[in-house]
């Protein structure tokens, strides 16, 4: 011990304590400790620190003060602040190195001089931006997971449009479609050659290019496209499925589940003299039809105006202004944005000029636009929703080594060998084969997309268009009654309650009865009254409740708008427009007529 420090007593057992020696000759003395110099001092001392507790409000405001205080806060509920180092530099023990104290009084105060600022961003970080960021991060996740899921089944595809040519009758609709087919490849020029021999024959010159898509002799004997027709075609960018619909006012049926299964519509107008005032005015197909693809939920509209060509019109300007000035506040009043969903092109359809190539100046001097297919490869995309639960509609349904069914994926996207569920019937299908709009078996289906898929499990007999193919953890609501808004269109009679009418939702067509007319909307105030209307004439806005004698497939117009909008039709006429507000389950008594017809009785 006495080795360690000079100064202190030397024990030893047996002896009394002894006085070391104050010089010890053989040990030499240690030099005393120099004081330690302190810089002066220039600035004045930091002031105590403040420490305010605050609890679920908003931070004091901080003295912008040469040398400001650090400041201590408790935030309870919002983000945490980054801790702020004390300034209690100067009180600290010497050490030997005199920069040390400098430099932590430095950090110190430049952590004080950054608190205000993360004061102010943890300050804006409140509940709102929260949500708003969380709402950022999972949209931004979604479209990832989109783009994930696209590339893990398809890989780089094009984008797909389904395209519906609407119009009066004789307005080229067909011609036009077989026009395209044929300008883009998919209809070689020895089928052409052949349509047009045995137009000849049939004394039906000009119809040869509408035979691409009229396969029936019905339909080319009489020039009339009866049933949806159905064809593909490519450009350098996208991939279209044209649905050509009857023009007809007795196959409007076959036209509504066109339109529904359609993302654009093309509205052909003849520029002949006397057909186009024929198609526009009360009465003919063209109001009707801008119409009914509207409530079957298509967004965007491309007004075709063909036979431009005609020596009535010769590519005339004021005859194309005329029929655009016509149609446009009709169209604005269907609901269409006239500046965004509308665009009106001047076409011939019969010799294919501004289809795909832009208009010569020699032919027509005064249109600068783009043609059909360069406005369709440019136009904005449609949204998808790839991720949601699938539901596809059946449109069409045969025999063919199998059960097929046709339709349009409106929603999710589908494998080979899934298990599906065949709504409003609740029957469990496997998906077997899936065929594109080549019939080329590929492995899955996207959202957006028109295939014909084969189903094991279940007979073409237990099936029906109007069906739909869903997923079984999610699947569509299938009810009886259910509540909706109703635009009156036009009605001979007034509507009261137990009217009964055919419904077209997406590709069903049934019979229902509006069993209780529940409010009507005020037109001056737009208010919903609180008593029920005895009845609902033309121009009237209502609520009702409208019941079916079977389930139906439908959802809540919020929830899927292509499952939620419908037109209810009566005589030939479309009467009104609407879409479902709030869906009824099933009664009890329902369930239990279901139970009591199920049940088996065994002696």
């Amino acid at each position: 011990m006495s080795k360690l420090n000079a100064n202190a007593f030397s024990f030893v057992p047996g002896q009394a304590f002894r006085v070391p020696q104050q010089q010890q000759p053989q040990q030499p003395a240690q030099p005393p400790l120099q004081p330690i110099e302190r810089p002066p001092q220039t600035e004045a001392p930091a002031p105590a620190p403040t420490i305010s507790l605050n609890i679920g409000g908003s931070r004091p405001p901080v003295d912008r003060a040469p040398s400001p205080p650090p400041t201590i806060s408790l935030n309870i509920g919002g983000s945490k602040p980054a801790p702020a180092a004390p300034a209690n530099a100067q009180s600290s023990a010497p050490t030997p190195a005199a920069s040390k104290p400098a430099t932590s009084e430095t950090k110190a105060a430049a952590k004080a001089t950054a608190t205000p600022s993360q004061s102010a961003s943890s300050k804006t970080l409140t509940l709102e931006r929260a949500k708003t960021d969380t709402a950022a991060v999972a949209n931004e996740v979604k479209s990832v997971a989109d783009e994930e899921v696209l590339k893990d089944l398809y890989g780089h595809t094009k984008e797909h449009l389904n395209i519906v040519f609407i119009g009066h009758v004789d307005a080229g609709k067909s011609t036009m479609g077989g026009n395209l087919l044929y300008l883009c490849g998919m209809v070689d020029k020895r089928t052409m050659e052949k349509y047009e021999r045995e137009a000849k024959e049939a004394g039906r010159d000009s119809w040869y290019l509408s035979w691409a898509l009229d396969s029936t002799p019905q339909e080319r004997a009489k020039g009339k496209t009866v049933e949806v027709g159905r064809a593909y075609f490519e450009t350098d960018s996208r991939r279209y499925t044209i649905l050509d619909a009857p023009g007809h006012k007795t196959f409007v049926p076959s036209m509504i589940s066109g339109a529904a299964q359609a993302d654009v519509a093309v509205l052909v107008i003849s520029a002949r003299k006397g057909e186009f005032e024929t198609g526009f005015e009360k009465g003919g197909q063209t109001r009707e039809h801008i119409m009914l693809v509207k409530t079957a939920g298509v967004q965007k509209l491309i007004v075709v105006i063909n036979k431009m060509d005609e020596p009535t019109v010769g590519w005339s300007k004021a005859r194309f202004d005329e029929i655009k000035e016509k149609l446009t506040p009709f169209i604005k009043a269907a609901g269409f944005n006239v500046k965004t969903d509308l665009t009106f092109i001047p076409v011939s359809a019969y010799t294919g000029a501004n289809l795909k190539d832009r208009l010569k100046k020699e032919v027509c001097d005064w249109w600068d636009g783009p043609s059909l297919l360069e406005h369709l490869d440019k136009m904005p995309m449609v949204d998808r929703k790839i991720t949601a639960p699938l539901m596809m509609p059946i449109s069409e349904k045969y025999k063919d080594m199998g059960t097929i069914i046709v339709g349009k994926v409106e929603s999710g996207h589908m494998r080979k060998g899934d298990t599906l569920l065949l709504m409003p019937n609740k029957n469990l299908v496997e998906v077997s084969a899936i065929y594109n709009e080549m019939e080329d078996e590929v492995d899955t289906a996207l959202c957006g997309d028109n295939v014909r898929i084969r189903l094991r499990g279940v007979d073409d007999e237990d099936i029906s268009p109007g069906f739909v193919l869903t997923s079984p953890t999610h699947p569509v609501h299938a009810v009886r009654q259910f509540e909706a808004q109703l635009a009156i269109l036009e009605s001979k009679n007034i509507i009261c309650a137990g009217y009964s009418a055919v419904m077209h939702c997406h590709t069903l067509a049934e019979e229902v009865t509006l069993s209780a007319l529940l409010h009507y909307f005020d037109k001056t105030t737009g208010r919903k009254s609180r008593k029920p209307p005895q009845f609902a004439k033309r121009g009237m806005k209502i609520v009702a409740l409208i019941e079916t004698a079977e389930p139906i497939c439908i959802e809540r117009f919020v929830d899927y708008p292509q499952l939620g909008r419908f037109t209810l039709r009566d005589e030939g006429k479309t009467i009104a427009i609407g879409k479902v507000t709030k869906l009824i389950e099933g009664n009890p008594m329902d369930e239990a007529a279901e139970g009591v017809a199920n049940m088996n009785v065994s002696a």
